[in-house]
């Protein structure tokens, strides 16, 4: 299956109630479509150093960040498709890169430590990326519902609903059913509109009407700070194989 491999795009986060992601789901219905996935469980493992520098460089709210995850859109089995992805900011612009591999591909490349088994501009970058952060590890399982909509008009503007964010450290696999310890209240909702360029005027009345604002809320820093600033420990983490 086709998939997109590069984005550049402006990417803006705002928490709200369900009543505000009622109102916002009916002003988009004339604008924009739920896209072919449907509601979606998302699973992500992120992947630091020792010292967790990526997560601690990110909270930090540098000009320039980066971040390396895989991710599968469903409980994955050996042979499913993966996406293993490296996401930069550079200051309010987002670029995302990504291969796919299957899931044992994906387990088989991490354990032996062997270069990234395609042999393209993007697994160069990603061969590179590890060299720089010589500690790379699986640090944090991180799983939430999504929605995702796309505009009606054909421009990349989209727009995707994320709740029951849930993270943990242990139990680190694509594989396993979603637990953890809970981001976001049960009440809340995390919108995130993706654009290239700027958003569509109904989107701003929308936004203006319902006292949403932007907010620099992120899943991995978040689940960070709850879950491992002040331990004095840390226990080894497991990455299974399907």
């Amino acid at each position: 299956m086709a998939y997109q491999a590069v984005f550049k795009r402006y990417e803006m986060k705002y928490m709200m109630t369900r009543k505000q992601w009622r109102a916002v789901l009916e002003a988009m219905l004339p604008y924009m479509k739920l896209d072919d996935f449907g509601h979606t469980t998302i699973r992500n493992i992120y992947f630091d150093t020792d010292s967790y520098r990526l997560v601690r460089r990110s909270i930090e709210k540098p000009v320039y960040k980066e971040k390396f995850r895989i991710r599968s859109y469903k409980q994955a089995e050996a042979q499913d498709e993966v996406f293993i992805e490296l996401k930069k900011k550079y200051q309010d612009v987002v670029y995302k890169r990504r291969e796919s591999l299957t899931q044992l591909e994906t387990l088989e490349w991490l354990v032996r430590e062997t270069p990234f088994p395609k042999a393209t501009q993007i697994g160069n970058e990603i061969d590179y990326f590890f060299k720089v952060y010589q500690t790379l590890k699986p640090k944090m399982f991180l799983s939430y519902e999504r929605e995702a909509f796309y505009a009606l008009d054909g421009s990349d503007f989209r727009v995707t609903f994320d709740e029951n964010i849930l993270a943990r450290q242990e139990d680190l696999s694509l594989s396993r059913e979603v637990w953890g310890e809970r981001l976001i209240g049960e009440e809340q909702v995390l919108m995130e509109i993706k654009t290239p360029d700027s958003i569509p005027l109904w989107m701003t009345h929308v936004l203006a009407q319902e006292k949403l604002y932007k907010t620099s809320f992120s899943k991995y820093g978040t689940a960070y700070e709850k879950m491992v600033c002040g331990q004095q420990a840390e226990t080894e983490k497991t990455v299974f194989i399907a």
